[in-house]
């Protein structure tokens, strides 16, 4: 495979997945472009849903992907620097495609306009695209190690929901809601609050709950992450900056739409202390 391909999702990574760009940096060097695949995959099915405005071409491009999987379209994959080396590391790293194949399915929610409706809905959704991400990086490192997929379960949910619950403003200016329905109803709030745009009171609780479920499962991860072994670390060490994003859901108005949560230093020294000292309990 072409040195060319995996330059490319290198560069992907670098400018769109900072977290995970600098904890690849830990990796050995001979897995840095593997992990660059996998991680490019997952920029590009992430923003299928920020790209489509109708379900139809979502749907399109999420199949594409499927097909080049499954190896149907594979005259196509040669010309798609990121498909070619995905399938590329998949084959040199002895990995399985049904968790991405599952990913993709998973992701079809991003394409429709329907909220979320249940809480288990929800972390069946993060299981499957934020968990299954972290769990094919840490075999990427260290494959014959399967007592990682529990780790890769807690630090998935973690990491995935504070992603989710800091973008609710931009995923809402989408026309995407993805606050559990069953946790809106607790405070007396619908999707087409957050869709109209409204900020009452009532959301900031809503979102507290949130990041209270992600801060338990980080809580969780962090108790069995002294139990990983060595080599897995690089990559489990975005689960550092899950802190950070809910530092940043709890401190920003409510009228706020970004999506930054702390500052790209305060994340990049998240990183740096656990690569160090390891995920250290309070």
């Amino acid at each position: 495979m072409s040195d060319d391909v995996y330059a490319h999702c290198q560069a992907l990574v670098r400018a769109s997945d900072k977290d995970r760009f600098v904890a690849s940096l830990f990796a050995p060097a001979d897995r840095h472009r593997h992990l660059f695949a996998l991680y490019a995959f997952n920029l590009e099915i992430a923003r299928i849903g920020e790209l489509v405005q109708e379900p139809l071409p979502g749907e399109i491009r999420l199949q594409w992907w499927h097909d080049a999987l499954t190896g149907i379209a594979s005259k196509e994959v040669i010309g798609h620097p990121v498909a070619g080396a995905l399938i590329d590391t998949l084959d040199r790293c002895r990995l399985s495609a049904q968790p991405l194949l599952d990913l993709i399915e998973a992701r079809r929610f991003d394409v429709y306009r329907e909220p979320m409706s249940s809480l288990a809905d929800f972390d069946d959704y993060v299981r499957k695209t934020s968990s299954a991400l972290f769990a094919m990086a840490a075999r990427v490192l260290a494959w014959d190690q399967r007592e990682l997929a529990p780790a890769a379960e807690s630090a998935g949910l973690a990491y995935g929901t504070a992603a989710l619950a800091n973008a609710v403003h931009v995923h809402a200016l989408r026309g995407r809601v993805y606050v559990p329905a069953e946790i809106l109803d607790r405070h007396g709030l619908t999707a087409a609050d957050l869709l109209a745009g409204h900020t009452p009171p009532a959301l900031r609780a809503a979102l507290s709950e949130l990041t209270s479920h992600a801060r338990r499962h980080f809580d969780a991860f962090r108790n069995s992450a002294e139990r990983l072994p060595p080599e897995a670390l690089p990559a489990f060490l975005p689960v550092a900056v899950v802190p950070s994003m809910l530092r940043g859901v709890r401190r920003r108005h409510p009228r706020h739409r970004s999506a930054l949560g702390e500052s790209p230093l305060v994340r990049l020294s998240a990183i740096l202390m656990t690569r160090w000292f390891g995920f250290r309990r309070p």
